[in-house]
């Protein structure tokens, strides 16, 4: 925990909070950090358990991702609350463990939306490299309907729904895109130069035109 304090940065926290975090580790340094004490299953519950931002982002990285419980991750999801620590936990973790589709039917339903979202992400995860048995027309008529008034993270977490489904499954393609059209949702999102903008439509289309120039 001293050296995490010590790793601390006034302008990277600030940088931070204004999205949500409330950490100042630069993550490069994180990471440093995590590859010296490589995996550690026990430090990293005890990391989690101090509910710092910092150390529940490095007992992330030094954690087993196999080792953790079904309870054991819900409890955990419902627990980090901050954007980074809930994206690294269900993508460095989550997606690896066991229980993962489970847990996605479990969330995807919850109506807290910050765990839904956590839900929507693991859904996108299977429309891309496990889309067997999912409904993708029904995935597609629940974001026509509840996308445009979703809060935020819920809101992004469906968005990238609809763009891979848009991206991977040419069938819903039209549709996808006719959807993103219509709710407009993120059009004016600020986008940096050379960066693809997360408005499904443009997404969608910018992402078959790359598969399709290879």
């Amino acid at each position: 925990m001293a050296e995490l304090a010590a790793l601390e940065d006034p302008r990277i926290r600030e940088v931070n909070e204004k999205h949500g975090d409330d950490h100042g580790v630069n993550l490069s340094k994180l990471r440093a950090l995590a590859k010296r004490l490589k995996t550690r299953q026990e430090l990293a519950r005890q990391l989690w358990e101090t509910a710092d931002t910092a150390a529940r982002l490095l007992a992330i990285l030094i954690c087993r991702p196999k080792a953790f419980e079904r309870d054991e991750l819900d409890v955990m999801l419902r627990e980090a609350r901050t954007p980074k620590v809930h994206d690294w936990l269900v993508n460095y973790v989550v997606k690896k463990n066991a229980y993962s589709e489970e847990l996605r039917l479990t969330w995807y339903a919850d109506p807290d939306p910050v765990v839904a979202s956590a839900g929507w992400a693991l859904t996108t995860e299977r429309v891309a490299k496990k889309p067997e048995g999912l409904d993708l027309a029904g995935l597609l008529d629940v974001v026509e309907a509840g996308m445009k008034d979703a809060p935020d993270r819920l809101q992004w977490a469906m968005n990238n729904c609809l763009a891979q489904i848009g991206i991977d499954h040419a069938e819903h393609r039209a549709r996808a895109i006719d959807i993103g059209e219509r709710l407009q949702v993120l059009k004016d999102y600020p986008t940096s130069p050379n960066c693809t903008s997360p408005f499904a439509p443009t997404w969608i289309t910018e992402m078959v035109r790359r598969q399709h120039a290879k």
